[in-house]
């Protein structure tokens, strides 16, 4: 019988440290993050011809949206609405702010006006 008691302690202790365990490790994943940027772009060409493919290259993103159709419910939309997503807001901040995207920025600023900013998402 002492054994019985001694097998139910055991189990019930490894189901708690298990428990306290997956907690921790889920407290550990940083939630996504998403890049909105708006773009108002002024020169058409120069703009996809040469800053689209250097801060693609710069970045790398995964595109959520590309300048699709977009419709405003209160205020005046930007011409241009492009959507980012990173795994989590040290990526995206690390993207933007590399060296490669600078350059890559510097050049599309003679091409647009944009507004770029960052949202951490809801952790999965």
């Amino acid at each position: 019988m002492k054994t019985l008691y001694v097998v139910a302690l055991a189990s019930l202790t490894g189901i708690g440290l298990g428990a306290v365990a997956v907690q921790g490790l889920h407290a550990q994943v940083k939630p996504p993050a998403y890049v909105i940027a708006e773009i108002d772009v002024i020169d058409q060409e120069g703009y996809a011809k040469e800053y689209q493919p250097a801060a693609v290259k710069a970045l790398n993103p995964k595109f959520l949206s590309r300048g699709g159709n977009a419709i405003s419910f209160k205020g005046e939309p930007p011409k241009r609405i492009v959507l980012f997503a990173f795994d989590n807001m040290d990526k995206a901040k690390e993207a933007f702010t590399s060296s490669a995207y600078n350059e890559a920025w510097t050049i599309g600023s003679k091409y647009a006006n944009f507004r770029i900013f960052a949202v951490e998402g809801v952790s999965p």
